[in-house]
């Protein structure tokens, strides 16, 4: 396969927004003090401003998200330039045009909502800043299989498939790609993930804390829009699809795609929906809103693999901790030898992917004294590296070398809309819930896995 072309220029729309203020400018400085990003970068925004304003707000992004460093601030600043234009205006594109210079395979990043995207992937395309480039969206892709669909036509429009870059930072987390790394690098583990060996798969994303005053945007959008189509899909493709043929990143997409195909469309029996007492007072959300903040649900791969395996998700705000974890429980078998009644309790895999970075390995060993009798410890292995990268700094240096394996291709997409659409909307009913609890009690009997769920500490 031919290498592709390492990008020459760097251009963020929505240059002066909160998430450029939060996560682009952090991982710019990161890939140029690593010297992995010896890009011309060209900011672009409505605003009023200039550059030297972008140069400053750049030093206040830095200084309270970035661990501020001044050499590479100043090498930023030397390769920092800035167009404030209208997206709607030809004579903006002119100028980033004429800012790219020599430039031919420039990384556009959409660091701006989604209704604007046509728009300015259109703009770029009449100004010749297209050919050649590749683009990074950002999540949320659609609102649902339909609106991702016609999402996809319109940039298809503009650039191949191959040149666009959807992005989602989960994907760049550390904890998330060692789950793949760990069965692929442990033949010991590989052997025993599959029906005939495991249970059933359990994740759980807790949040602590409620919407953080972002209700108008998370109202129109809910738990399983907001984590469980991308965050969720992507940590149970990790866990579940086959191991690629090559490192190359296609094969890899490839394996992830068909894993999500294989997965049934969920049947709305099999979710529950909760939203914390005190969520429709939250500021910016609707009166009388059905969005929920908490989503239980079942989902099943109808593959050689896994079929007949529950994988279970729940995900919600205002739970008791703020943890994300994986739990794989395997099946019990008797012993004959043993003098317990019954098989022991059942091992499991537990992997805690934040705030803390845990592998763990729920393990029976025999209890002192003359029967042989066990109990179940769990053996903890715990991953700290200060020095790892943070996932917008991977993805932006990834996207740059042209190398999709983080990113979510169209077919990924569409079919991670395809699996939860039949749960949008007001089919599946919406249950209060006391915050700091688990959710609301109707989860009890309807999504539990065999054995119960595990809460994870925080």
């Amino acid at each position: 396969m031919t290498t592709p072309p390492r990008s020459d220029a760097f251009v963020f729309f929505g240059a002066t927004g909160d998430l450029a203020y939060k996560q682009i400018f952090p991982a710019l400085q990161a890939l140029i003090r690593r010297d992995h990003f010896d890009l011309p970068i060209v900011g672009v925004a409505k605003g009023g401003g200039d550059v030297e304003a972008l140069k400053a707000r750049a030093k206040d992004s830095l200084e309270k998200h970035g661990n501020f460093d001044a050499a590479a601030y100043a090498k930023l600043c030397e390769r920092l330039a800035y167009i404030d234009g209208d997206y709607n205006d030809p004579a903006t594109y002119t100028k980033i045009r004429e800012a790219l210079g020599k430039a031919r395979h420039p990384l556009h990043y959409f660091a701006i909502p989604p209704s604007m995207f046509a728009t300015v992937a259109g703009g770029l395309a009449k100004a010749g800043c297209a050919d050649g480039a590749r683009v990074v969206v950002e999540k949320p892709f659609g609102h649902d299989l339909a609106s991702a669909t016609a999402l996809n036509k319109t940039l298809h429009e503009h650039f191949p498939e191959e040149a666009i870059f959807r992005i989602d930072h989960f994907l760049g987390k550390e904890p998330v790609q060692n789950l793949s790394y760990f069965r692929a690098a442990n033949p010991s583990a590989d052997a025993g993930w599959n029906r005939a060996h495991i249970a059933s798969v359990q994740i759980t994303m807790a949040e602590k804390f409620g919407v953080a005053g972002r209700g108008g945007f998370y109202d129109a959008v809910g738990a399983v829009r907001d984590v469980v189509q991308n965050h969720m899909l992507e940590v149970i493709a990790c866990l579940a699809m086959e191991s690629a043929a090559s490192t190359n990143h296609e094969d890899r997409r490839d394996e992830r795609s068909a894993l999500l195909k294989a997965i049934r469309t969920l049947d709305p029996s099999c979710a529950v929906r909760g939203q914390f007492r005190g969520y429709a007072s939250e500021p910016g959300v609707a009166p009388g809103s059905k969005t929920e903040t908490f989503a239980a649900m079942r989902f099943d791969i109808d593959n050689e693999r896994w079929k007949g395996v529950p994988f279970f998700v729940r995900v919600g705000k205002c739970l008791p901790v703020t943890a994300t974890e994986v739990l794989m429980r395997f099946k019990r078998y008797p012993r004959p030898v043993l003098d317990e009644p019954g098989p022991p309790p059942a091992n499991y895999y537990r992997f805690q992917l934040g705030p803390k970075v845990v592998i763990a390995l729920g393990a029976n060993v025999k209890k002192p004294g003359e029967l042989m009798e066990g109990e179940l410890t769990e053996l903890i292995a715990h991953q700290q590296h200060p020095g790892e990268m943070e996932p917008y700094e991977r993805l932006l240096g990834d996207a740059a070398h042209g190398d999709g394996t983080l990113f979510a291709r169209e077919d990924s997409v569409e079919e991670s809309w395809r699996i939860v659409d039949p749960i949008l909307g007001s089919t599946v009913p919406v249950y209060e819930y006391e915050p700091g609890t688990w959710g609301p009690r109707e989860v009890i009997g309807a999504v539990v896995p065999e054995g119960g769920w595990h809460d994870p500490e925080g």
